[in-house]
């Protein structure tokens, strides 16, 4: 008797021709190329548009791009066909905050809370939508708050409140938030940053108008995994 470990299934054996496009167009996006990610969905969509898991990855990718137009057009396909599903609810939502349509963001944003009240995710999102817009603030706390109750060991989402809780001009409790998130993740230099600017090591940059903030392209060297982080 030999010891050979059982053949491992060929997790592409049954697929179709279109799950298979999708699938390679994640590895593509998940290896940092979005622009390939994208061609390969725009060949995969061409043949099958009712590919619902391929809209919702295309609407993620345009995001990538900086595509927010094209973005808001793919998350509203797939939504049409699975109005169920959170995912491009939520991705439709950052479209229309990067578009300066706060309100509908806002709404989106609420529809995916709906949708899967139990993923932090979605509470994240309708925070920053909030916060984006400038308005109900003590709302965009309470979301954040939500998002730490489910999962209390994510350093963004203590980011997340800190910045509500500054917008709300608690600033003794917004630098704990961030000192919070900064303990379970270190590294995150737009966190140093906020917290800098909360201790007075760096001056508040003058607030401009929200939009104009929203769509501009100017960020850190250092980016943050979370392009969320970005937006208020």
């Amino acid at each position: 008797m030999t010891d050979l470990a059982p053949p491992v299934a060929d997790p592409r054996v049954g697929m179709s021709e279109t799950e298979l496009g999708v699938a390679r167009a994640a590895a593509l996006f998940e290896r940092v190329d979005p622009g390939k990610a994208a061609a390969l969905l725009e060949t995969v969509l061409d043949a099958e548009p009712e590919s619902a898991a391929g809209w919702v990855l295309m609407a993620r990718v345009r995001l990538t791009l900086d595509e927010n137009d094209r973005a808001l057009d793919a998350a509203n396909r797939a939504i049409e066909l699975t109005p169920e599903d959170a995912r491009p609810l939520a991705t439709a939502s950052r479209a229309l905050t990067l578009l300066g349509r706060h309100e509908e963001a806002v709404t989106m944003a609420y529809r995916a809370v709906v949708a899967e009240p139990k993923n932090p995710l979605w509470h994240d999102r309708v925070a920053w939508a909030l916060l984006a817009s400038d308005r109900h603030l003590a709302d965009a706390e309470q979301a954040a708050r939500t998002a730490i109750g489910l999962a209390p060991d994510e350093a963004h989402y203590h980011f997340t409140h800190g910045v509500a809780l500054d917008a709300l001009g608690h600033i003794d409790q917004a630098r704990r938030a961030l000192l919070t998130s900064l303990r379970l993740e270190p590294e995150n230099p737009v966190a140093q940053h906020r917290l800098a600017v909360l201790n007075g090591d760096i001056e508040r940059a003058p607030e401009k108008k929200r939009g104009w903030r929203l769509l501009g392209r100017r960020r850190p060297k250092e980016r943050s995994a979370r392009p969320e982080e970005f937006l208020p």
